[in-house]
């Protein structure tokens, strides 16, 4: 089934032993003088352990003015070099190729983000989402920036890395000057598209000349930029000629600017594979090189589909590689159900970086933690009862099941998820299902007793027997005291989601974060007229900002009524429903049905039904304190590895 993908590549002379390639993420974790740590090595060293054929990395700034964020990589000096061949050289030893992603970032960054250097841009245009005004590049500095590239692809070489990727795309410098969107200049790198291309057009033989020819160059390109004045992909497709005429090796096509930023990171909302066709348009102009595609591309099958119909020849498969490092081993193996799979939540990885930490993975807590975080057998195994089967506890039970315990886990209902399961109802969310799954059948393989249909009790633990019990019995709605709220067509968020309540006709949600909205989307696509009302002043506030946007689309679509900086005053007999908004009262016309989304709490009292059967207990997820699956998956990762 997997015939093509697990075929070889070459990208010049440097031969891949396949086409799963790990994408460019900035994971923010290098030193601010852009050097490699432990860190930084182990995440790669971990992909290429998991048998990805090449592995290019996050932007290796050129000039330390060309940073985005602080803890880039770096080879803009020769001090650099060691440590970044320690990085080639682990990850050599553990079977992969990597190339270095070079680059600056133009006028997509602040000086606060590059650490306090002027921003330089083709021309004196402010990037519309960091809007700090950049100086325009004298044709000196140019020049001087074409052989800063150059400099960074030999030091590259030097450290012993396969190739490099010079990054073109994304609206960064390279990008920059080739677009008329952000290029207003008028001298010989201004103007016609021959002379906004001579920038990299001069950097490829900058590279040629310091490199030799045999050496691998890679080029990222946005087939289309999707601003008003950027480049479509007929542009593209012309400037690609100009490319592989110049002696790129490769190019990976991927699209957007920062403006359009949602489109280069894809939430959920976006199809797999999605850029397939634009990497099929640019295979149509090229004559010998591999054109490589990128986007929601989470699964193996997928991916050797996209090869097989021509589309491309390999594919990049970032948060794929976050989610699961082993990936390609398991492809390999036949073993597709123990994949982990890439559910685009974005809240680990460009979640974490946006937060200003390093960045993760939700479904995968290791992940940016391979130096911190090792699986080992214990000496001293245990018997550990888990006390509900959501993904905080399940992933307690897999974890201690992989370190050598014996594992029995407990859930109440009648599948395992927990409020996880009631995620994946509302639109674009349905992989999250797969997640439940894995842990499932991890757990079984692994041996760990799973009791449905049972909630533990003083009664279970005594016939268990455990020496640990891990309390993770999630949460449950909580309901303020609005007048009202007992009335019988006033139900919960939840049970709406979960089918036990019938939701049609005019519908209210009292709430409006993540669990209001994306219910009142669910029940809005539907064809019911909803309306939200919530105390803040916005909706979905934890959201990620490149799904929210979606949300916000679909409810305009959708006509959903929005009340925000509003409270809830009564729940009245007659359905209709009392507020206050804009500093005075109003009162809402009749509903059919009224949804409670106004917040989780921990369930208790566990703890103390058990107390002094066992010898040791532990909690964690939201039996701890409510949060979302980023917090909850890794606390139980953490209390299996600990128990």
């Amino acid at each position: 089934m997997l015939e093509n993908i697990f075929q070889p590549m070459m990208i010049g002379n440097c031969e891949i032993k396949n086409r799963f390639i790990v994408s460019p993420m900035v994971m923010n974790c290098c030193t601010e003088d852009g050097r490699a740590t432990e860190k930084f090595i182990a995440y790669h060293e971990e992909k290429a352990k998991g048998g990805w054929g090449l592995i290019v990395t996050e932007d290796y700034a050129v000039d330390p003015s060309g940073k985005s964020y602080l803890h880039l990589p770096g080879l803009w000096e020769d001090g650099q070099i060691a440590s970044h061949k320690e990085l080639t050289d682990r990850v050599h030893n553990a079977g992969a190729k990597i190339f270095a992603q070079i680059y600056h970032s133009g006028r997509q960054t602040t000086s606060v983000d590059n650490g306090g250097y002027p921003i330089v841009a083709p021309s004196p245009i402010p990037c519309p989402v960091k809007k700090e005004m950049p100086r325009e590049m004298t044709t000196e500095e140019v020049e001087e920036m074409v052989q800063k590239f150059g400099d960074a692809a030999l030091r590259a070489k030097k450290a012993g890395f396969d190739g490099v990727q010079i990054h073109g795309a994304h609206g960064y410098l390279v990008a920059e000057f080739v677009s008329a969107y952000s290029n207003k200049r008028t001298d010989k790198y201004g103007g016609c598209l021959t002379n906004r291309l001579r920038f990299p057009l001069e950097i490829i033989a900058d590279i040629r000349r310091k490199c030799g020819a045999d050496f691998p160059i890679d080029y990222k390109i946005s087939g289309e930029e999707r601003v008003a004045g950027g480049n479509n992909i007929e542009d593209t497709k012309t400037i690609v000629r100009f490319l592989e005429d110049a002696g790129i090796s490769s190019v990976n096509v991927s699209v957007a600017v920062y403006e359009t930023w949602y489109m280069q990171v894809p939430p959920a909302v976006m199809n797999h594979g999605w850029l397939a066709d634009m990497a099929a348009d640019i295979k149509t102009v090229v004559d010998h090189i591999p054109v490589t595609t990128v986007g929601r591309v989470n699964d193996p099958l997928i991916a050797d589909t996209i090869i097989k119909s021509g589309k491309a020849d390999a594919c990049y498969m970032g948060r794929a590689s976050l989610a699961d490092p082993q990936l390609p081993n398991k492809a390999a193996a036949g073993d597709f159900e123990d994949i982990i799979r890439c559910t685009a939540c974005l809240q680990g990885c460009t979640g974490q970086i946006d937060a200003g930490k390093c960045g993760g993975c939700t479904l995968n807590p290791r992940t940016v933690r391979e130096d911190e975080i090792k699986i080992v057998k214990t000496d001293k195994p245990k018997k550990i009862l888990v006390a509900g089967g959501g993904p905080s506890g399940a992933e307690a039970a897999i974890v201690a099941a992989e370190r050598g315990h014996e594992v029995v886990l407990y859930e109440k209902k009648d599948r395992i998820g927990g409020m996880y399961a009631l995620a994946a109802v509302p639109p674009w969310k349905g992989e999250i299902s797969s997640f439940i799954e894995w842990q499932d059948q991890r757990m079984r393989r692994l041996g760990v007793r799973v009791i449905l249909n049972t909630a533990v009790n003083k009664a279970v633990v005594e016939s268990e027997k455990p020496d640990t019990v891990i309390i993770a019995n999630g949460s449950m709605p909580s309901v303020p005291p609005i007048p009202g709220k007992d009335n019988t067509f006033v139900r919960l968020a939840t049970e709406a989601l979960s089918g036990e309540v019938e939701a049609n006709g005019r519908i209210a949600v009292i709430g409006g974060g993540l669990v209001g909205a994306e219910t009142a989307n669910y029940l809005a696509t539907h064809g019911n007229d909803v309306s939200i009302i919530e105390m803040l002043d916005g909706i979905a506030l934890e959201e990620p900002d490149n799904i929210k946007r979606f949300l916000m689309k679909s409810f305009e679509e959708h006509h959903v009524e929005i009340h925000v900086s509003a409270s809830t005053r009564s729940i009245n007999e007659d359905g209709t429903i009392t507020i206050h908004e804009n500093d005075e009262d109003s009162v809402l016309p009749k509903f059919d049905l009224v949804l409670m989304a106004t917040g989780m709490r921990a369930v208790k009292g566990l703890d103390e039904e058990i107390k002094g059967l066992v010898p040791e207990i532990l909690y964690c997820g939201d039996s701890k304190k409510p949060g979302n699956a980023l917090s909850g998956i890794a606390d139980g990762y953490m209390t299996g590895l600990n128990a």
